[in-house]
């Protein structure tokens, strides 16, 4: 893959996570932003999320570029709204140190996607089919309340994000030349932004510092 094109992913990922945090951060200071999304809009901004999500990785290689670009800030603006309660919930501190945390060990299974000699065709699936199994079994968790079954939970998938990005780095590198470099770096950025929020938040599930 060209240089040029893991410049631009990166670069479009660290833009989606900056939106997203900082977006986070600027509205957990307002009370009356915060009640209004989290009494009224939290649905339909879970549902705009997930329509979003499923509308740019469908038609990614057909899009004009300026359309991907669009959608994936739409996308990361909205994540942060809903991350808005992050920094209500945890210290400052603790979330730095788990974004931190997550950074290394996203950089460590990036570079062993992308230097691995092994296929990794088949992993996807697998991981998939596991990570089905933790959100079922994390809605079964969210009526149960076990908190030990909560942590489990979360470092499972951990184990299944970091998984995966190894896996998206060999599938971006798999569509170069189906789909063009701008389009393709908004799609890797966004495939490997998912990974990461992910991570991190299973991680400060685990080792984040609440707030008094």
């Amino acid at each position: 893959m060209k240089k040029n094109i893991y410049s631009n992913i990166f670069l479009w990922l660290f833009v989606g996570l900056l939106i997203t945090f900082g977006t986070g951060m600027y509205f957990s200071t307002n009370a009356n932003a915060m009640k209004k999304i989290f009494s009224t809009s939290y649905i339909f901004l879970l549902i705009a999320e997930i329509g979003i999500a499923i509308f740019l990785s469908a038609r990614i290689g057909k899009m004009k570029p300026a359309t991907a670009r669009v959608l994936y800030i739409l996308y990361t603006f909205l994540s942060g709204l809903t991350f808005s309660a992050i920094f209500v919930v945890y210290k400052l501190t603790s979330i730095m140190l788990v974004f931190g945390i997550t950074s290394v060990l996203f950089l460590v299974f990036a570079l062993i996607g992308k230097f691995t000699k092994i296929d990794l065709t088949k992993l996807g699936t697998y991981l998939f089919m596991i990570l089905i199994g933790v959100i079922i079994s994390s809605i079964i968790n969210a009526f149960v309340g076990n908190t030990t079954l909560d942590i489990i939970l979360s470092a499972i998938s951990i184990i299944v994000f970091l998984g995966f990005i190894a896996y998206d780095i060999k599938k971006i590198e798999s569509l170069e030349g189906n789909i063009n470099d701008e389009n393709l770096a908004i799609f890797g950025a966004f495939e490997l932004y998912l990974d990461f929020i992910n991570i991190f938040i299973d991680l400060l599930r685990i080792f984040g510092d609440a707030r008094d």
